[in-house]
């Protein structure tokens, strides 16, 4: 596996041979089954795999082109779809056996505007039990022994594997971020509400974030253009990022492997002409953690109170306790993290000013034992702000398991966040090259 693709195993790579008539959108979709037969076995990323579903819409839309419609960088790319987004015809499972077997009856618009801009939906993902812990079927493909991450695990590995060329994840703690890191893939998680959340499963409503993954950010930038039915108009930066780095909780609990490779991309960065500056957080940052929690868990508790009391003998470890944790929380506790988190968000958005995004490691270490899903400490502050946030692959710990670079953003400025996470990208993948 490669940490830093080739033009041949990106969106923005293959659209480019696509429109020039190089290739087929069939032998794209072709491109990703051999894939699937090569790696499904050991990975598991799969939940719902359409391969006959795929081909015929790789054979309509090599028609549309033949008769010259092209409907964007998107037209024949396959994808897939994390098992919490309804995709009409198929059940919604949410990572469960028993939820439901019927099968939606419509798109969630975000997967309508994926096939309105003629992506092939090739599958469904998987996602741990509800989008919480438990850990997943899926397997890291970068050690089969190692975990994915969660709770986008099956998208993150799919992408890395090449079995689809991009995949649509969610993130409530760091369930994008995390797994795209631990699998050696990018991902973005985008300001909150930038995304509809309709006809995507809930875990927490005030921190649910849905977002892509797929190789670079480049990639990141075509898929979330079409995700938010907006143009994004992200161009090459002339200039180097002023970008300020997170120290505290950003340091304190990186592993040294994360921490050595996470200093070496800033360095390169810095060599690069990039301004970086230590950036201090607000006083009230020291909460975070602690309300994030509280918020998700009383929101879950609210979401599954009904189902809970129903089938709690179904519903695995983590998930549980996380619900019976947001029973016994006092509702003036859930009140004032609440009010917390929004003057929290206002308060590092103004503090934000002088710099173009802020630095930090995407995880705490790389991939750890496939028993857990790791540790989302340094993704979950910027699903609390509701902040755009971007990371991208930067080295190998010593065990060659891949680690990445976290870039956040101002609210509802994902074009600058992606232009700078474009320029950071290449002062890497120029480094190797």
């Amino acid at each position: 596996m490669r940490l830093h693709p080739s033009s041949e195993q990106t969106i923005a790579g293959i659209a480019k041979s696509l429109r020039s008539g190089e290739r087929t959108c069939v032998s794209v979709v072709e491109q990703c089954l051999a894939e699937i037969d090569a790696w499904e076995p050991r990975v598991h990323a799969w939940v719902r795999l359409d391969q006959e579903g795929a081909l015929a819409q790789a054979r309509a839309l090599d028609g549309e082109q033949n008769e010259g419609k092209y409907r964007g960088p998107l037209h024949g790319i396959p994808v897939g779809v994390k098992d919490l987004f309804d995709v009409a015809g198929w059940p919604t499972l949410a990572g469960t056996t028993w939820l439901t077997d019927a099968p939606a009856t419509a798109d969630a618009p975000i997967v309508a505007r994926l096939r309105a801009a003629g992506a092939i939906i090739l599958g469904k993902t998987v996602t741990t039990q509800f989008a919480c812990f438990d850990p997943p079927t899926t397997r890291n493909p970068w050690n089969l022994d190692r975990t994915p991450g969660g709770s986008s695990s099956g998208s993150a590995a799919a992408v890395a594997t090449g079995m689809c060329l991009g995949a649509v994840g969610s993130q409530t703690g760091g369930s994008i971020i995390r797994p795209a890191s631990f699998c050696g893939v990018a991902g973005c998680k985008p300001t909150y509400r930038l995304l509809p959340l309709e006809g995507v499963y809930p875990l927490a409503a005030s921190l649910d974030h849905p977002g892509p993954i797929a190789r670079t950010v480049s990639d990141l930038a075509l898929l979330l253009e079409t995700l938010a039915s907006r143009p994004f108009a992200i161009s090459p930066r002339a200039t180097p990022p002023r970008l300020g780095r997170l120290r505290g909780l950003f340091t304190d609990r990186a592993e040294p492997a994360a921490l050595a490779v996470f200093e070496s991309a800033l360095d390169r960065m810095a060599r690069a002409g990039a301004i970086i500056s230590d950036f201090a957080l607000p006083a009230a940052f020291d909460d975070v953690l602690a309300c994030h929690r509280v918020i998700m868990t009383v929101e879950a508790a609210r979401q599954h109170r009904q189902l809970f009391a129903t089938h709690a003998a179904d519903y695995l470890p983590a998930i549980r306790g996380l619900i019976e944790e947001g029973f016994k929380i006092a509702p003036e506790t859930y009140t004032r993290c609440r009010e917390h988190q929004q003057s929290l968000a206002l308060a590092v958005a103004t503090a934000m000013s002088p710099v173009d995004a802020l630095v930090c490691p995407a995880t705490v270490g790389p991939a750890p034992a496939c028993d857990i899903t790791g540790d989302p400490s340094f993704n979950a502050p910027w699903s609390y702000t509701g902040q755009p946030t971007v990371s991208f692959p930067v080295g190998l710990s010593a065990e060659r398991l891949p680690l990445s670079f976290q870039l956040v953003g101002q609210p509802h400025d994902e074009a600058r966040l992606l232009g700078v996470g474009e320029w950071c990208e290449r002062q890497i993948v120029d480094a190797y090259s």
